[in-house]
């Protein structure tokens, strides 16, 4: 599976372990940055990797800031984007077995490093229960609501 990524300077340390979960798990990486710890905008970054998710050009994203927040505040504003902070494995699992989510955002000043591939794993291996009804009914609801208010 292919999978952006990108992060701020808060998200750089836990950016680089997520890469390297990847790599170990063999999955394509399209790294949007950043690369150093100077302070940069979270928003351009949630833009790079959304547009590569929506566009088709990875299969899903991950982003990383301090808190996770302001991504996943970012990537929500883009149609197609289903983004949640998961901070643990049963989250990251069940956003996307659930609600199809489609960006996992990490705050990497508040997740254990050490836990870290562990959730991301997680979401990479979960697939959407698409054959259960109810979470099918639900994210179709999504969809609507986003049909609605996407102009």
């Amino acid at each position: 599976m292919k999978i952006a990524i990108g992060s701020d300077h808060a998200g750089l340390r836990a950016k680089e372990i997520a890469l390297e979960t990847l790599k170990t798990l063999g999955h394509g990486i399209v790294d949007f940055g950043t690369s150093s710890c100077d302070s940069v905008d979270y928003p351009d970054y949630a833009a790079l990797v959304c547009e590569a998710v929506v566009s088709g050009r990875a299969a899903r994203g991950i982003l990383l800031c301090g808190s996770g927040v302001g991504m996943c505040i970012a990537a929500n504003k883009y149609k197609g984007i289903r983004a949640s902070i998961a901070h643990d494995i049963y989250s990251a699992a069940q956003g996307v077995q659930h609600n199809d989510m489609n960006i996992l955002c990490i705050g990497g000043k508040v997740v254990d490093h050490a836990a870290l591939p562990r959730i991301i794993e997680a979401f990479i291996n979960a697939r959407f229960l698409k054959d259960e009804e109810r979470f099918a009914r639900r994210v179709e609801k999504l969809l609507a609501i986003e049909a609605a208010n996407f102009k």
